[in-house]
Order: C-alpha cells, then structure tokens, then sequence
C-alpha cells in the first residue's frame, strides 16, 4: 500500500515539470518548520524545570525572561518557515494541477471523435477538472503536513525516550492506538472503497448534466426526477456509500481516535504514580516532577500531529482516486498516426467491404458495406434506424477506424492520411449543429481562422443568413450565447452552414441538416445546401425521402447491411424496402387531423 502512494505521488510529480524542485525545497521547509514549532515546548519545560529547581524562592529563577524570548522567536521561525514552505508547494500544485489539464486536453483533441459519443461531456469533465483540483490539496498540503508530522515524530520519539523512557513508551501508547484506529479507517479494503467513491461521484457528475439538459422536457410532460431512473440511482448510490462510510466505517475508530489523543496525559498519571516511591527514595522526586511536566506538555502536540497525519492520509486516498480518474483521461485511445502520410487526389470516397463494430457490441453495425461516391455525386444513406447510416459517414473522417476492409478518400486509405489534412477534405453539418459562446464572425471564422471579413460575409450570404444579420444590430460582430443573443435552432443551423461554406472543402457530410428547421428556415437551409454542395461530392444521410429524390445514388441500409442501391426511380420501381418507406412517408405527409362530425 505504502508502495502505491509513492508511486501515485511520483506519477502526480511528473506533472509538476519545471515546478518539481519547488515540492522538494517545499517539503524540506516543512521539515525544519516542524522542529522549530517544537523548541518553544522545550522552553516551557526549561522554564518549569528552573522555578522547581529554585522553589520556592522564584527570584533565583534568571532565565525565565531568556527562556521566553526564545520560544518566542521559534515560533516566529516555524511560522515564515511553514509560510514559505507552503508557498513553494502551492506553486507547484497549481502548475501541476494546470498542466493536467492541459496534458489532459491535448490527449483528447488526439482522441477519435467518436470516444466523446461514448464519454459524456459531463464525465469527463468530472475526470479531469475536478480530478486535478483534488491534487492540489494534497500536493499544497498534505505532503507537507505528511514530512513534517514523520519529522515531529522522529524528534519526539528521540526525546521522549531520551528523559524517561516509561513516561516516554506510555505517551506514545496513545500514539499507537491512534494510528492502529485510522488504518481501520483508511487502510486495508476501505482504501480501495475511495476508487469506488469516486466512481459513483463520477455518475452524479454524468447524470446530473444530462438531467439538467433534459429539464425542459421534465417539465413540460410534468415529470419527476424519479423519471430520470439514472440520476435517481446515482444519487442513492452515492447517498449509500457515504453513510456506508461515515456510519459504518469510520464512527468507532474515529471515537477511539479522538479519545486516546486527546486524553494522552491520562496515560501518564499510572505511570508517575508507579514511578514516585522510587523517586522519593532517591531523593529525586523534582526530577521526576520536572519530567512529568516535560511529557505532560509535549503530549498535547500528539493530537495536533496525529490529526495532520489523518487528514494527510485521507488527501493521499483522494489524490489516488484522482489519479486513477485522471488515467481514465490519459488511456483514451488515440488515432494511430500514419507513420508515411500520403496526400488524397481528389474527392472520390469509396468503401471498400467495410465492416465496423463498436466496443462492447455483439452485433457489428456495419456489414461487409461497399460502395463509391464518385466527385460531384450526391449519395444518399436511408434505411430504418440503427440500420448503420451514422456509423458509414462517422468512418470517413475517421470518427472511428473501421474492424475490416477500407474507406478510401482520393484513392488513399483514410488512416494513412493525417488527420489534418484529412478533415480539411471534409465539412460536416449535423442534425445538431454547435455553435460557440463567441460572436458570429467567430463561429463561422472557426471553419478557417485566416479568413476575412469579406470572405466570411460571403459565406454568410451564400448561406442564406442575410436577414440574421439585418436584424442584428451589431450584425456579424454579434456575441451569441451567454450575455448575447440567442438564435432559433433554424438560424443556428444556417451559421453553421456558413462555417461550412468557408471551409471550402472538396467532401460534404449532412446528418439530416433540416431534420428541427421550420418550414420557412428549411426553404433557406435548402438554398443554402444548394450552394454548399455544388461540385462537390456529398453523403447525405436523410430520414426525410422527399430530401433524397434527386440524390445521384441512394443506399439502403438495413441492420448494418446494404440491401438496396440505385435512383429514387429505379428504387420506387424495384418495390423493395426503399419503396415501402417511400410508400410510409407519402402516407405520413398526406396525413391530417379531421374532426368528427
């Protein structure tokens, strides 16, 4: 166990990059601040020994005033000393808690886009951002509390055994019991309980996010929270395991804990009393005295040292989880980089026998599927859901890389392409289109940062946003969002097929872009993929048939295969699925509500 933390603490140090030494010279502070925190006891006892030695005439006592200046000035010593100990740890702390989350963030923008389907927003955010504030505490605190409550230790176990070694043995008893209470606490299988703690801190974090966003549907089917059953479980998961924790774990030995520490001195009182015949027979019973006030005065740093030593304890368990959690992060796979890139030649795209299957899945989602968009075609993927659409378009910008066979763009293979230079190929617009916090030059300027003014004014009207801007007052320097203004799903869905229009790329990938336009915005997002996609080669993915009757090639997907190909004519006449869903959605446009008479 002791193995692991050290392990964990290195693991966390490697962060700290240049702002390593600062954690040492940090520690070392620490360490001289707790033994100079110990020489104004050493005073007080001087100070005791001397008016015992010359009672009762208290005059003869000369040190007295010496005695406390220099308690006084140990004190001041181990404050600045701690002071600047912990502003050398907290330095390093920040820096290494800040380049976590930089590390953190450059491993995922490597990540293949479809790892962020699998892993919510939420979760990983709770992973990484609240991972690493929790190294902080240890790293700013904890270490240093945990060198130099080992270096108190050390000094007071030399000196308790070095007057007295019985009264020495009976103060550390409480010592002993303390930390024999806390391991029942910390150690053994309730150590990797705080793996499973955090985990379900983990699912509040996912779950709670995605009850949030769901609150408008919440409440207007007036729902409870009992309707989200995740978060419910969540919630009654973590509820459990802290009560499990508090009520069940940690009650009786932090009882014992608090008992022992605080009532050290009881300890003590035995022992004096077995030891004063002797003394009186020796003629040194105010030496004696002079020693019990000695361990009666250092047994009140007992609980001020134990307690450090139980919260340390407790940051090292939570820095663990966290790290743990911070892994999560690091371990998410990565694109393979193609060690020899080679560039694409033109805008063919081809599936050649391709087959994909998702992690965990028992069935593929895409089966033996072969198929060519020519440069300047149209294709069109339709089919029933979870037929595999998505997952077919996913696999050309290498959202995934597929199980068997190839996708090829430009007579390449995708994953011998760059990433780069591969999603330069490739504009998308989504069902769902994100737009930033930030003004509309920005989120259209995000397709391609170098653009102008000019260049991004054209792309807005070719988009058809002229009214969008018309309206504002500010026009394209406008902030959306937060303390901006807020735009309806349509006139989002149309700045971002501006941002797509910018990028200019030879391949367009629409996931039914007018599946939330209202009539009037789909007539303009029509227009506007009108001029996105000219000369262009496009996949299309359609759930709407009427979008999809001009397509050059329409491909029905069914359970991850491909059972129909052909014209929207050819397919109508063939009667197979596609003509039956044609048949469905004719049936379903014609329908109307009438009133009985």
């Amino acid at each position: 166990m002791k193995q692991k933390k050290k392990n964990d603490v290195a693991a966390l140090l490697d962060y700290a990059g240049s702002h390593r030494g600062l954690t040492f010279l940090g520690l070392a502070l620490s360490a001289v601040s707790m033994l100079l925190s110990m020489a104004p006891y050493i005073c007080v006892w001087l100070v005791v020994r001397e008016l015992i030695a010359v009672a009762p005439d208290w005059t003869r006592a000369q040190s007295i005033t010496q005695y406390g200046w220099l308690a006084f000035a140990f004190a001041v010593a181990g404050i600045v000393l701690y002071f600047l100990g912990l502003m050398c740890t907290h330095l390093a702390a920040f820096r290494t808690a800040a380049n976590i989350r930089k590390r953190g963030v450059a491993h995922v923008m490597q990540a293949p886009l479809g790892y962020f389907d699998a892993n919510a927003s939420g979760l990983i955010r709770g992973r990484l951002d609240a991972a690493a504030a929790d190294t902080e505490t240890l790293l700013a605190h904890n270490l240093a509390d945990i060198v130099g409550t080992i270096t108190m230790f050390l000094a007071m176990l030399g000196m308790m055994l070095a007057f007295d070694w019985r009264m020495g043995l009976a103060c550390l008893l409480a010592a002993v019991i303390s930390v024999l209470a806390m391991f029942s606490m910390m150690g053994g299988k309730n150590a990797a309980f705080m793996a499973e703690y955090q985990a379900a801190l983990d699912r509040i974090n996912k779950a709670g996010t995605e009850y949030v966003r769901g609150i408008p549907v919440v409440k207007i089917f007036q729902q409870t929270v009992y309707s989200f059953k995740a978060f419910q479980q969540a919630v009654e998961d973590y509820s459990r395991m802290a009560r499990y924790y508090n009520s069940d774990v940690c009650s009786k030995p932090q009882s014992i804990n608090l008992t022992f520490t605080e009532g050290a001195f009881v300890f003590l009182v035995p022992v004096a009393v077995f030891l004063a015949p002797g003394a009186l027979a020796a003629g040194n019973f105010a030496g004696l005295v002079t020693d019990f006030v000695f361990y009666a005065v250092f047994s009140a740093i007992i609980s001020t040292a134990l307690a450090r030593i139980m919260f340390a304890a407790s940051g090292m368990m939570l820095a663990s989880a966290a790290l743990g959690r911070i892994n999560q992060v690091m371990d998410a796979p990565t694109l393979e980089l193609p060690a020899h890139p080679k560039t694409p030649q033109g805008s063919r795209v081809v599936f050649d026998d391709v087959s994909f299957t998702y992690n965990g899945a028992a069935v593929p989602a895409l089966s033996h599927v072969s198929f060519t968009a020519e440069p300047g075609q149209t294709v069109a993927l339709v089919g029933p859901s979870g037929g595999g659409k998505t997952t077919a378009a996913s696999l050309i910008p290498r959202f995934w890389d597929v199980t068997d066979g190839t996708v090829q763009v430009g007579g390449v293979d995708v994953r011998q392409i760059a990433p780069h230079v591969l999603m330069e190929q490739i504009a998308f617009v989504f069902q769902n289109s994100r737009l930033f916090k930030a003004s509309i030059l920005e989120n259209v300027r995000a397709a391609r940062p170098d653009a102008t003014r000019e260049q991004v004014h054209a792309a807005l009207l070719a988009a058809q946003c002229g009214d969008i801007l018309a309206k504002l007052p500010q026009g394209m320097d406008t902030q959306l969002g937060t303390e901006g203004t807020y735009l309806s799903g349509g006139e989002q869905q149309r700045i971002a097929l501006a941002r797509a229009i910018l990028k200019d790329a030879p391949i367009v990938v629409l996931d039914e872009a007018t599946a939330f336009a209202d009539p009037e915005n789909e007539v303009l997002i029509q227009k506007a993929l009108a001029q996105l996609t000219r000369g262009r080669t496009v996949i299309m993915i359609a759930h709407r048939l009427s979008t999809v009757v001009e397509a050059d090639k329409i491909l029905v997907l069914e359970q991850g295969r491909m059972v129909e190909q052909g014209t929207h004519a050819e397919l109508t006449a063939a009667g197979g699925l596609y003509a039956t869903m044609w048949a469905d959605y004719n049936q379903a446009v014609q329908w109307k509500i009438t009133s009985e008479q």
